[in-house]
């Protein structure tokens, strides 16, 4: 499981971004990979899948 902090979620489009500790990148999140709500500045965990545009999280929870 990776970890890092939400940067940016957009609860009306469903969208968002969590830069991952590990690497210093954004990851890419949909609505559909999130375990419960997450909001800007959250702390999380989640799993790394190739999505058709690039790499997405998954499996979304806080910690």
């Amino acid at each position: 499981m990776n970890t890092g902090t939400v940067k940016f979620f957009n609860e009306t489009k469903g969208f968002g971004f969590i830069l991952d500790s590990a690497s210093n990148k954004e990851i890419f999140v949909h609505v559909s990979g999130l375990k419960e709500q997450i909001t800007k500045d959250d702390k999380v965990q989640f799993e790394i899948v190739e999505g058709k545009k690039g790499v997405n999280a998954v499996e979304v929870k806080k910690i």
